[in-house]
């Protein structure tokens, strides 16, 4: 068997306004419906002959990923949590060290949660050939074999065969330009980079340990002082946070003499831009791909997406639109990398749309912001089955809870009580207080908040179920 290690960080910042800081790019339905990106990698390896995976994402998206993890019946699956990125050779060392303290060094088939694979069978056909390169002390990588000229990927040049489908790595290549991209395509001797692997983890600890020692030895630290919460592992904060940033490329896989590759023939993307979701979704006979609530006349070649209300476009092609509750993006196909640009723009605004939409997921349920004044603001809120908000206190606003459907168990000072359908109750300023779903249906009610703040940060937490400071 191997240990599938996902890594599920980054921020999707080219795929805004449906990727945001706080529900990037994986933990969306992009390209499977109904699954996210997360769970399509996860769903991919049923099949293959492996353990549970496990998951590196950062701390402040580990409700979302364990959750994904529960709907896949996966709850028990380890989830290690980076307080802050430093790249992919700490977070694969993170996941290596862990497995050789857990078990007897397991292969790793190392994936990314953002990733989209369609032949299935030709991915599980390229894992099972990476086997016993792997077994025999091969750090492999997987070659995508290129469809066309590509300026957004690295590339792998194959060397020597090794085995029956494997290929000594002769070298990694930057993006190159179009002229070179050309070139390596008509060679038929260049691969892309698809950022996938699978070795041993001592091997890999190994390489890592002679090329870059100061980043094993602060993941070592960092390990050492984790501690365990739920499925949860903490690496320790100040450690990780001195850890060195580089990527396994820089730091093992372009220096190491036991670089393998086997070929990826499999309709690979990393879906990467808008332009590039447009390309694997299925299109009208016009090249349109719509999502959502959509009407169009004399319109070709376009990806439209409609989150929350009718979009219709009249006599466009070749554009990007994106609409959400608090967003719309119009682009030209051609421009859509630099959408990043309009995220660093928001952020040097001081603005939140790059950091969460309207609608923001809690570990309890979900609140949508539906509306805001000066001294206001109304949120309706949905806490699941059994789920329980943090017992708390305002210093700077009072609450209307007014329930829609569904009971409500009420701690509002040192009184406790049913709320039900129709019926309200008021949470004055500082009071301590705690909403409660003890049903069995969601609890759907709608909160008026109202007072001279309004912000997230004024909570003070007294419990929290969730680990939550």
């Amino acid at each position: 068997m191997f240990l599938p290690v996902i890594m599920a960080g980054g921020s999707g910042s080219r795929l805004w306004p449906l990727s945001r800081q706080l529900k990037p790019k994986q933990f969306l339905p992009l390209a499977d419906a109904g699954l996210s990106m997360l769970q399509a990698t996860i769903s991919r390896l049923e099949g293959l002959d492996a353990e549970l995976p496990r998951l590196i994402c950062n701390e402040e998206h580990r409700f979302l990923a364990a959750e994904q993890l529960r709907l896949l019946g996966m709850a028990k699956a380890n989830i290690l949590l980076e307080p802050i990125g430093r790249n992919t050779a700490p977070a694969i060392a993170l996941a290596a060290l862990q497995a050789c303290a857990e078990a007897d060094d397991p292969l790793l088939l190392v994936l990314a949660a953002d990733h989209q694979i369609q032949d299935v069978s030709a991915f599980h056909a390229s894992v099972r050939a990476a086997m016993p390169l792997a077994e025999d002390g091969k750090l492999v990588t997987f070659g995508i074999v290129p469809t066309h000229a590509e300026t957004g990927y690295g590339y792998i040049e194959k060397g020597e065969g090794i085995g029956d489908t494997g290929f000594a790595v002769s070298r990694f290549v930057e993006k190159p330009n179009m002229i070179e991209a050309q070139e390596y395509l008509a060679s038929g001797n260049y691969f892309w980079n698809s950022g996938m692997f699978m070795f041993r983890a001592s091997r890999y600890l190994h390489e890592l340990e002679r090329f870059r020692p100061d980043i094993l030895a602060a993941c070592r630290t960092a390990l050492e002082g984790a501690s365990r919460d739920m499925q949860f592992t903490r690496v320790d904060q100040a450690a990780f946070t001195a850890c060195p940033e580089d990527s396994i490329d820089y730091a093992v896989m372009e220096k190491t003499e036991d670089a393998a590759m086997v070929p990826l023939d499999a309709g690979w993307s990393d879906i990467g831009s808008w332009s590039a979701l447009w390309g694997i979704s299925e299109k009208d006979e016009q090249g349109n791909v719509f999502k959502g609530d959509v009407l169009h006349q004399r319109s070709c070649n376009n990806f439209v997406h409609a989150s929350s209300r009718l979009v219709a476009a009249v006599g466009v092609e070749d554009l990007v639109i994106v609409e959400t509750k608090d967003a719309v993006l119009v682009a030209h196909k051609d421009h859509v990398q630099d959408v990043k640009k309009i995220v660093e723009q928001l952020k040097d605004c001081s603005r939140n749309e790059h950091i969460n939409h309207r609608e923001v997921y809690r570990p309890w349920g979900v609140y949508d912001s539906i509306d805001r004044g000066q001294r206001y603001q109304v949120k309706r809120i949905t806490v699941q089955p059994g789920a329980k908000l943090s017992v708390q206190m305002h210093h700077h606003r009072a609450e209307h809870w007014i329930v829609v459907s569904g009971t409500a168990k009420v701690t509002n000072g040192d009184k406790t009580y049913l709320v039900t359908e129709n019926q309200s109750t008021y949470i004055p300023v500082g009071q301590v207080h705690a909403l409660e779903n003890p049903g069995v249906i969601p609890l759907d009610l709608i909160e008026v908040q109202s007072g001279s703040y309004l912000g997230e940060d004024d909570i003070v937490r007294f419990e929290d179920k969730y680990g939550r400071a």
